[in-house]
């Protein structure tokens, strides 16, 4: 038996989806509250955290820069 889906059937459908849709992301978010965590567009970003480079990291980065410029030169020259 093929069941006979009309419009006001599938908006009515629709409408009982975004419902449970609202209901699961409430109860998401209180669990995320009682977790500690931040709302979900937060997580996006790095929470205000920033990774700070050592100065002996900048200086391996720029080292190595300059011996691919050097690498790079000297085949241009040749």
């Amino acid at each position: 038996m093929a069941l006979r889906l009309d419009n006001s059937t599938l908006q009515a459908a629709l409408v009982g989806y975004q419902r449970q849709l609202e209901e699961i992301e409430s109860k998401m978010a209180e669990l995320r509250r009682r977790l500690g965590h931040a709302p979900a567009a937060a997580n996006t970003t790095t929470k205000g955290r920033r990774h700070r480079m050592s100065a002996e990291g900048r200086a391996r980065i720029a080292a190595a820069q300059r011996a691919r410029w050097a690498k790079f030169k000297k085949k241009k020259a040749a």
